[in-house]
């Protein structure tokens, strides 16, 4: 199970991402499934314009919480997805053809998906 800082950056990174018009973004908690992340962001960008446009920004809102990505580079790929691995959290932003294609939410279903706008509502009453 995800532990409470990681799951409370994952809802503000979804939070992020529905900020910059990222679509239908969901939160997974793969931590009982997977040894290497704790849980997965999945969102739909809406054109190659757009995942650069996030991605750059998405890379210097984690820069300034001290998130260290480890697989950035310097071009985002022109395929259409884009994955950011900061370690617990892996990030995908795909394009809608690829999200429905690789469809990755059905290949983790036995994880747990988080609310992350409810948790996100419940950080700002504090």
């Amino acid at each position: 199970m995800m532990d409470e800082s990681t799951t409370l950056l994952a809802a503000e990174i979804g939070q992020f991402i529905t900020d910059h018009k990222g679509s239908d973004p969901v939160v997974i908690d793969v931590s009982e499934h997977a040894g290497w992340a704790d849980c997965f962001v999945i969102a739909t960008v809406n054109s190659l314009g757009h995942l650069r446009g996030i991605t750059k920004e998405l890379w210097s809102f984690l820069g300034e919480r001290n998130i260290t990505v480890i697989n950035r580079h310097k071009g985002v790929s022109a395929d259409g997805w884009e994955l950011i691995d900061c370690g617990d959290i892996v990030i995908h932003l795909m394009s809608a053809e690829l999200r429905e294609f690789y469809a990755l939410e059905k290949l983790w279903h036995e994880g747990k998906k988080v609310d992350f706008l409810a948790l996100m509502q419940s950080a700002a009453k504090r």
